[in-house]
C-alpha cells in the first residue's frame, strides 16, 4: 500500500498559518480516501452488489475527485439510500464534512465506517484527524496507533501521531514517531522540520542540526527551518555557519513578504556579531503568551517556538499498489506544519 502526503495545501492552496508570536508550525496531513479512476469501475472492484448504489457511489467518487463537494455529497447519500452498508461512502462522507470544518459530524460518519467495515485503516486514520481537530488529542493518538495496526506503512499516521504526542508532551514517544514516519518517506521534510524541534527541546542539539539540515535539503524555501538551523548551530558554538542559515532565513521571509520576521533575524545576526563565542544557556522558559524564549547569563537568545495545533489536510491514495485502477495523487507538497508538526 503506498500513501504519499505532501503537506501545506487542504483540498487546494491554504495559506500558511503562523500564529502570533511563532516561528515553528508543526503540520497535520490531510483524511486519506481511496482514489478512484474516472472510467467505469470493474465488477470485481464495485464497493457494493447494488448496481444502482455503485452507480451513485461512482459518481461521488468521480465529484469529489473534482473537488465538486456539494455534488459529491449528494451522490454519496443516495447510494446510502440504496445501500446503508456502503462504508466507504460513509468515509468519503467523512472527509467532505471535515474539510467544511464539521469535525463533530465528520467523526460521526467515521465511526459509522468503522462499523461496516473495522479493517479500514483511512477510516481510522481520518477518524484520527477530526477527533485530533476537536482537541481530543489522547483519543486521536488511539486511533492513530489502530490505523497503523492495520497497516503499519501508513505514513500520515504516524506523522499525525507524532504531532499529538509531542502536544501532550510525550516529546521521546514523538521523536520515535518522526523517525518512524521518516523511515516511511524519506523525502517528508514536515517530519525533518518536526523531528528538529522535538530534538532541540530535548537538548540533542547535533541530532536536531542534522534534522534541520534535512529539512532545508528537501524544502529550501522553508525560511522557519533555516531560522531553527541558526539558532541550533550558534546553541552549538558554530557562529559562522549559523549566519550562514541566518542569512538564507532572512532571504526567504524577505522573499515570502514577512518584514517581522526579517527583522527579527537581522537583530540576532548583529546579537551575534557582538559576541565571538556564544554560551548560551539552553534552559527554555515559557512566557505570558506561551511563546518560549531561553536566558542567557549575557544576553538572551532566540530560541524555536513550540509547534502550534494547525491542521493542513490533503486527500490520499491508499490502494495505489495494490489496485491498478487507483489513481496516483497529484497533491503538491505543502510546507511543514512545523510553524506546527503536522493531524495528507
Amino acid at each position: 500500500m503506498s500513501i504519499k502526503y505532501r503537506c501545506g495545501y487542504w483540498f487546494g492552496r491554504f495559506s500558511h498559518v503562523v500564529f502570533a508570536g511563532s516561528s515553528s508550525v508543526l503540520l497535520f496531513l490531510a483524511p486519506t480516501i481511496t482514489q478512484l479512476p474516472e472510467g467505469k469501475l470493474l465488477a470485481q472492484n464495485l464497493p457494493t452488489q447494488d448496481l444502482e448504489a455503485a452507480s451513485f457511489f461512482q459518481q461521488g467518487v468521480i465529484r469529489y475527485n473534482r473537488q465538486d463537494y456539494q455534488a459529491a455529497e449528494n451522490a454519496f447519500r443516495q447510494a446510502l439510500q440504496r445501500d446503508p452498508n456502503l462504508g466507504a461512502a460513509r468515509n468519503y462522507l467523512g472527509n467532505i464534512l471535515l474539510q467544511q470544518n464539521r469535525a463533530d459530524v465528520a467523526t460521526q460518519e467515521y465511526t459509522e465506517a468503522i462499523r461496516l467495515n473495522p479493517n479500514m485503516a483511512e477510516a481510522y486514520y481520518n477518524l484520527g484527524l477530526a477527533l485530533h481537530k476537536q482537541g481530543q488529542k489522547e483519543a486521536a493518538i488511539t486511533t492513530y496507533r489502530q490505523a497503523l495496526v492495520i497497516d503499519p506503512t501508513m505514513v500520515a499516521a504516524q506523522y499525525n501521531l507524532g504531532v499529538a504526542l509531542y502536544e501532550i508532551g510525550q516529546i521521546p514517544e514523538a521523536i520515535a514517531s518522526y523517525q518512524q514516519a521518516i523511515n516511511l518517506d524519506s523525502s517528508n521534510s514536515n517530519a525533518y522540520y518536526n523531528l528538529a524541534i522535538a530534538l532541540q527541546q530535548q537538548g540533542q542539539i547535533p541530532e536536531a542540526v542534522s534534522a534541520y539540515r534535512q529539512a532545508v535539503q528537501l524544502d529550501p524555501q522553508n525560511a522557519t527551518a533555516y531560522y531553527n538551523l541558526g539558532i541550533a548551530l550558534y546553541n552549538q558554538g558554530d557562529v559562522k555557519e549559523a549566519n550562514v542559515a541566518l542569512k538564507q532565513a532572512g532571504k526567504q521571509y524577505r522573499a515570502q513578504g514577512d518584514n517581522e520576521q526579517v527583522d527579527k533575524v537581522r537583530a540576532f545576526m548583529q546579537q551575534m556579531a557582538q559576541k565571538q563565542t556564544p554560551q548560551v544557556d539552553q534552559t527554555v522558559t515559557t512566557s505570558p503568551d506561551n511563546t518560549p524564549t531561553s536566558t542567557t547569563s549575557e544576553e538572551s537568545t532566540p530560541q524555536p517556538q513550540e509547534p502550534q495545533n494547525v491542521v493542513e489536510p490533503i486527500p490520499q491514495p491508499s490502494e495505489t499498489e495494490s489496485n491498478p485502477n487507483v489513481a496516483p495523487s497529484n497533491d503538491e507538497q505543502l510546507p511543514p506544519f512545523l510553524e506546527v508538526p503536522e493531524p495528507s
